[in-house]
């Protein structure tokens, strides 16, 4: 009897144990389901012989507004207000169920640290401090999504990159201010400086006000060599025989600053930004695109809401020693969202872009689709979003 009872103590004494350490840690799955139908006009088409080079784009597609994807994120409490954290990210292609973002399994962020009440340390791959302090400005970093990034996404508003082999400090928030500072190593012997990034960025928010500014550089860009550094392929854009395309480079320096207020239900937004491209392969090349972009967003009630965005974006470029070019883009692009519960909406939406100056126009769109084969460009998206 003496032993059946020892025996149950143990038992539930282990079993307190166990409870008390599970309500010290956690783990959740998350994730975003994004699909719908595309329209988009005068797509630049290789094949001339089918038909010529102006093409149609209309099919299904995924993440029209943000990219599908899933995700696990985990803490736990290390006592004394510290706690390990780590998140696991992966984007996928919703109509094919394949890999996004050059595939690998957690192609958006993948990284561990630890959080205490100065900050978070993190290691692994993360975005840097423009997605921190500009993006959630913007119209393609908060509610528009994929196709209202700057022409051909050329300062990553829209999350199209993150950095690898990276370690990242975020402040705590203090009264509103904080900010973060990335830095990506190249992992390469002898070589410290070619395939790096860095960033920082400040911002404050609180209340109906918030403002934002962020600078990020990477080295060695678009090199087919610099596959195990802090940038992996060919995931930047740049200026380039009057449009924008991936050409090799060796440096890319992305900056900007912004701000944003909100009113009862109504929200603004107004930003800068700079994308510069030099020291090429390519001797004497270089380029660079400034972005200002005003936007807005109205809840006509708690379930639907309207939002406008206009961007002008301004190019200069000079290729292999030859006299510089200025190329010039209009963007407008609207949307309408209606949600049919706390998880999932459905949206409508379209972005149109204008160049000037012998520019070919080139709509944001993660890879969806190419540049245009002339100076208009228009989308027309309408889908469902789940959240989960």
């Amino acid at each position: 009897m003496k032993k059946h009872l020892i025996g149950a103590a143990v038992t539930a004494l282990a079993a307190s144990f166990a409870t008390g350490a599970s309500a010290q840690s956690s783990v959740t799955l998350y994730g975003i389901v994004d699909a719908g139908f595309t329209y988009v006009n005068n797509v630049f088409n290789e094949n001339p012989n089918r038909d010529g080079i102006k093409g149609t784009y209309i099919g299904m597609s995924g993440g029209n507004v943000q990219q599908s994807r899933w995700g696990m994120r985990g803490a736990e409490d290390l006592g004394g207000g510290m706690k390990a954290i780590f998140v696991l990210e992966s984007g996928f292609n919703l109509g094919n169920g394949t890999l996004a973002n050059g595939g690998g399994l957690f192609n958006r962020q993948a990284y561990v640290g630890v959080s205490s009440q100065a900050g978070t340390l993190t290691l692994g791959r993360q975005y840097d401090s423009t997605i921190d302090y500009l993006a959630p400005i913007s119209a393609a970093g908060t509610w528009g999504g994929t196709y209202f990034g700057h022409i051909a996404g050329n300062d990553n508003l829209n999350s199209n990159f993150s950095i690898a082999n990276s370690v990242k400090f975020q402040t705590a928030n203090y009264a509103g201010f904080s900010a973060s500072a990335l830095y990506g190593f190249s992992n390469q012997g002898g070589n410290f400086s070619n395939n790096r990034a860095y960033s920082v960025g400040a911002g404050y928010a609180n209340g109906p006000f918030k403002f934002g500014l962020a600078y990020m550089q990477a080295n060695g860009v678009n090199s087919a060599t610099n596959q195990g550094g802090a940038v992996v392929g060919n995931q930047y854009a740049s200026l380039a025989d009057d449009q924008i395309a991936s050409v090799p480079g060796r440096r890319l320096r992305t900056f900007g600053a912004g701000a944003g207020y909100s009113y009862d239900a109504m929200t603004f937004g107004l930003l800068w930004t700079q994308s510069r491209l030099d020291s090429s392969y390519f001797s004497g090349n270089s380029t660079y695109v400034n972005n200002y972009e005003i936007n807005g967003r109205y809840m006509l009630s708690p379930a639907l809401s309207l939002g406008a965005a206009y961007t002008y974006s301004q190019g200069r470029t000079a290729i292999a020693g030859n006299s510089a070019e200025t190329f010039r883009w209009h963007q407008f692009g609207i949307q309408a969202d209606y949600s049919l519960s706390k998880r999932t909406d459905v949206y409508v939406e379209g972005v149109g872009q204008l160049g000037s100056g012998g520019a070919a126009a080139w709509v944001s769109n993660n890879g969806t689709f190419g540049p245009s084969s002339s100076s208009r460009q228009v989308v027309v998206s309408t889908g469902m979003r789940h959240r989960f």
